[in-house]
C-alpha cells in the first residue's frame, strides 16, 4: 500500500503572528548591524586620514631634506620648507629634472575635498590660520571627534 503524506489542511500557510515575529526578529538584527556598519565606515575613514597625513608629511620632509642638501634654492625665511602644498605636487627643478614629492593632493576623507589645513614654521601651533610663509605641517579641517575621543584636526 502506498504511503501518503498526512493531510495538513490547517498548516498550509504562515499565520499573521508568525509573520509579525519574523519581521520583528529581522528588524532587531538590522538595528544591531547599522551601528556596526557606521563604526566600520568611520574607522576606515580614520585609516585613510592617517595614511594621507603620513604621506603628505613625508613629502614635506623629503622636500626639506632635498632643500637642506642644496638640491634647489628656497626663500630665506622658508626654513627650506615648501612655499605651498601645491609645490609638492607640481615639483621643483633639480639639475634640469622635475622632482615631484606627491603624485596628487589626496582628498581629505573627513571633509571630502582637497582643502587641507596648513601650518607654517612661524605659526602658533594652536592656531587654525596659515601665515603663508611655508608648509611645515598639514591637518584636516574637520572639527569632528575621532573614535578615540581626540579631534581629527589635532592629528
Amino acid at each position: 500500500m502506498p504511503k501518503h503524506a498526512p493531510n495538513r489542511k490547517g498548516e498550509a500557510g504562515v499565520t499573521l503572528v508568525e509573520l509579525i515575529v519574523a519581521v520583528t526578529i529581522i528588524a532587531i538584527l538590522a538595528s544591531a548591524v547599522v551601528p556596526i556598519a557606521r563604526f566600520q565606515v568611520k574607522r576606515q575613514k580614520e585609516r585613510e586620514l592617517r595614511r594621507d597625513l603620513w604621506m603628505m608629511r613625508d613629502a614635506i620632509d623629503r622636500y626639506k631634506d632635498a632643500a637642506d642638501r642644496g638640491a634647489f634654492q628656497t626663500k630665506l625665511d622658508s626654513y627650506n620648507y615648501p612655499p605651498d602644498i601645491e609645490t609638492l605636487v607640481k615639483g621643483v627643478d633639480v639639475q634640469g629634472h622635475k622632482v615631484r614629492f606627491l603624485r596628487e593632493l589626496p582628498k581629505d576623507p573627513m571633509t571630502g575635498n582637497t582643502d587641507w589645513g596648513i601650518r607654517s614654521m612661524q605659526d602658533d601651533p594652536s592656531t587654525d590660520s596659515w601665515g603663508g610663509q611655508n608648509v611645515f605641517d598639514v591637518h584636516t579641517k574637520s572639527t569632528a571627534t575621532a573614535l578615540d575621543g581626540s579631534r581629527y584636526s589635532e592629528w
